[in-house]
């Protein structure tokens, strides 16, 4: 048994490609695997591979944490009081990071860099050292004091941003989503009008392919059930992502903790939730509304989902395996 979804509503009539072959490349940037298939002249792969390879280095040179010389690292390590013009792609992503930090109450917070990093999920990767210790509540006090969306102050006239003092940006909940947009961007620019962006499990697929057929792709079920349904996604000028805490985790005297940090709490999530997969028109919003609705559970979740007409899958732990949660529009779109 399957179940096959398919996005509808599209804002425009879809393109089908000119003559060509369906091209593959792959690479590794952000500390994660990219895919792109685009149906294209086999003789233009040298211009793809330019093309692909310029986006992911101005996300990475502009917005990624790991690196301490990239415009963010630059903000995040900037003394108390200091104005920084960013970079229009930067800023302007963190404009977008701002409002859903407000449509979502904080359930997606822009700046849980120092939360995330305290329980060992940062660039130092400090819950693999053998002395890590679990933080105390008012260590967490501490941190979250010095976070919060609301203490992030970016000027539109000046495209700048105001360091008030220890707060620390962190994109991953976004970034991905961002570079699969930017990278399919690049590709509408050149002319590739058929294509499927992957990188790190986020996906955007353009166009049609040339026997008029959407991209279709299969959504990962968790390891601890493979057996889970198949779900099939149409993928025509449509992004998907999934937030889950079995991408990453750790356990800790017998308790298992989630990459995924609730900032209304400063804690990792604690609910039953194994994932949740938001179908939208572009990556970057699937990607920081699907942590945001991990983080607000089944209940919330769901409920935000249906009221912002959000096309949501959760998929709940139960004795028994797993359950499966939509939303309206996501039931909408089943076949």
């Amino acid at each position: 048994m399957r179940q096959v979804v398919i996005p509808t509503s599209l804002a425009r009539a879809p393109a089908l490609p000119p003559a060509g072959e369906c091209l593959s490349l792959t690479g590794e940037s952000m500390g994660t695997t990219w895919q792109v298939r685009v149906h294209a002249p086999a003789s233009t792969t040298g211009i793809l591979r330019t093309a692909i390879d310029e986006a992911l280095a101005l996300v990475v040179r502009q917005m990624s944490h790991w690196e301490s010389g990239s415009d963010l690292s630059r903000f995040n390590a900037a003394p108390a009081g200091t104005q920084l013009t960013l970079p229009d792609p930067l800023f302007d992503l963190l404009l977008r990071a701002q409002r859903i930090s407000s449509e979502t109450a904080g359930a997606y917070d822009v700046t849980a860099g120092a939360l995330v990093r305290r329980w060992g999920f940062g660039p130092d990767r400090a819950r693999l050292d053998a002395d890590f210790c679990l933080p105390s509540d008012a260590q967490l006090q501490a941190v979250r004091e010095r976070g919060g969306w609301q203490r992030l102050r970016l000027d539109p006239a000046t495209h700048s941003a105001y360091q008030p003092g220890g707060l620390e940006l962190d994109l991953s909940a976004i970034g991905k989503g961002f570079a699969v947009d930017l990278v399919s961007q690049r590709l509408l620019e050149a002319g590739f009008v058929s294509h499927l962006v992957e990188i790190g499990g986020e996906l955007r697929g353009s166009g049609l392919k040339p026997d008029a057929q959407p991209w279709w792709v299969s959504l990962e079920p968790p390891a601890e059930n493979a057996a889970l349904e198949e779900t099939l996604i149409a993928l025509c000028d449509r992004a998907v992502a999934t937030s889950g805490d079995y991408r990453r985790s750790y356990e800790q005297d017998g308790r298992r903790y989630s990459h995924t940090i609730d900032p209304r709490t400063g804690k990792p999530v604690d609910n039953d939730l194994a994932s949740v997969t938001v179908i939208s028109e572009e990556c970057w919003h699937a990607d920081a509304i699907s942590t945001a609705l991990t983080v607000m559970g089944i209940e919330q979740g769901r409920a935000f989902a249906d009221r912002h007409d959000i096309a949501a899958r959760f998929l709940r732990r139960t004795p028994s395996g797993f359950s499966e949660h939509r939303s309206r529009a996501w039931g909408d779109m089943l076949l």
